[in-house]
């Protein structure tokens, strides 16, 4: 992937060390897939690189099923602002650059994470490449959360608590996001796309596992308020935008210049 092997040449060449690379980008955008070879590049060109990602650091599955109860039934669904474990993830990526670490792994048939016995230990890096879909994402204005997106915030959350609470965690996320050295952004054309995305990604599961139509639509209709924004407010803020066309294909890409 020549995106990856120049941004890897980029990054073996900066004195920054250690050296944290966020890539953000909806669901099915390829987050992961650069992640990894940008992991192998970075190897290659004898710089010490380890990839993580977001999802593993979502909540047990039983803490979920608490805010379910105590703060807003669609906190059930992980994913959103306020189902991840930030703590565990700064933890985990500021121990990585000194010494051997353990690295949470999250099972999504489960939906849990996996027991702490069966977590598997890094090296020591100089880079750490995380990857997840709300990484550098902002709170939006409380102005900006009143009228729902889709059915779900329309049906579901009718009073907006579930948005407000979304929104308000995000705030405590932004800590862990002023850790990120580099933010990689890859820019879906819409929300189209990602549902159309996923849906392939879908088909790559056990027939077992698969969701429905129906289910998959209300799944992404979770992201689809966080992902308009991120639409809006990134490209200005990330250090490199990636522009994907409708075939998943790059476009463009743009670097934001430095100070």
């Amino acid at each position: 992937m020549p995106l990856a092997r120049s941004l890897a040449a980029d990054v073996a060449a900066s004195a920054v060390r250690p050296m944290c690379i966020a890539i953000a980008g909806a669901q099915g955008s390829g987050k992961t897939t650069l992640a990894e070879i940008l992991t192998e590049q970075l190897i290659l060109s004898g710089v010490s690189a380890v990839a993580c990602s977001l999802d593993d650091f979502y909540l047990e599955r039983a803490r979920r099923i608490e805010l379910s109860r105590t703060v807003h039934s669609l906190l059930i669904t992980r994913g959103v602002p306020g189902t991840h474990d930030i703590e565990l993830c700064a933890r985990t990526i500021d121990s990585v650059v000194r010494a051997p670490t353990p690295m949470p792994k999250f099972d999504k048939g489960l939906d849990d994470r996996v027991d702490r016995s069966a977590w598997s230990t890094v090296s020591v890096s100089d880079v750490v490449v995380i990857e997840g879909w709300c990484l550098g994402a902002r709170p939006q204005a409380a102005d900006d959360l009143v009228a729902p997106v889709n059915e779900l915030e329309s049906n579901e959350d009718a009073d907006g608590r579930w948005r407000r609470y979304v929104n308000d965690a995000l705030g405590r996320y932004q800590p862990l996001f002023g850790r990120f050295d580099r933010l990689v952004f890859l820019r879906v054309p819409d929300f189209h796309a990602v549902r159309r995305w996923r849906a392939e990604q879908e088909t790559q599961l056990p027939k077992r596992r698969r969701m429905t139509a129906a289910q998959l639509r209300r799944f992404t209709a979770h992201y689809e308020r966080l992902t308009y924004w991120m639409l809006q407010d990134l490209p200005g803020r990330a250090d490199l935008t990636v522009v994907l066309d409708d075939d998943h294909a790059i476009a463009t890409s743009v670097t934001k210049s430095r100070p």
